[in-house]
């Protein structure tokens, strides 16, 4: 049940953030752009790709407004990376719920980052 709930909260967080495409769109950079601020070599998510770039792009927006240092995103993008190249590239189902487990706690992270410097995410 806990489960459900969390996936429910999640599910009402993303729908209140936009999310740009993968192209970049009204000023955001893309999904290559944000990757390339940490790594030469951007790495392919497959279906996982715009979830994961709506999380670089939440956790870039603190970066840029001094919430999270670079060397602090860049980390994150690689855990990231790391991560989905061990368990979310995976045709294991049991690899593929311990990605989005992880993934799912990575989101939220990105979020809380976003939220403490973004009003639009804050309720009042």
């Amino acid at each position: 049940m806990r489960g459900l709930w969390v996936t429910g909260v999640t599910a009402l967080l993303v729908g209140c953030v936009s999310t740009p495409s993968l192209n970049g769109s009204l000023g955001a950079p893309s999904f290559a752009a944000l990757q390339q601020m940490c790594s030469a070599a951007p790495v392919d998510y497959g279906n996982d790709a715009q979830s994961v770039y709506t999380t670089f792009y939440d956790a870039y927006i603190a970066n840029r407004r001094g919430k999270v240092s670079t060397a602090d995103y860049c980390a994150f993008q690689t855990s990231i990376a790391q991560h989905y190249s061990t368990l979310g590239a995976s045709s294991d189902p049991q690899a593929r719920n311990q990605w989005a487990a992880y993934f799912l706690d990575q989101r939220a992270r990105a979020l809380s980052w976003r939220a403490a410097v973004d009003p639009t995410l804050r309720s009042g």
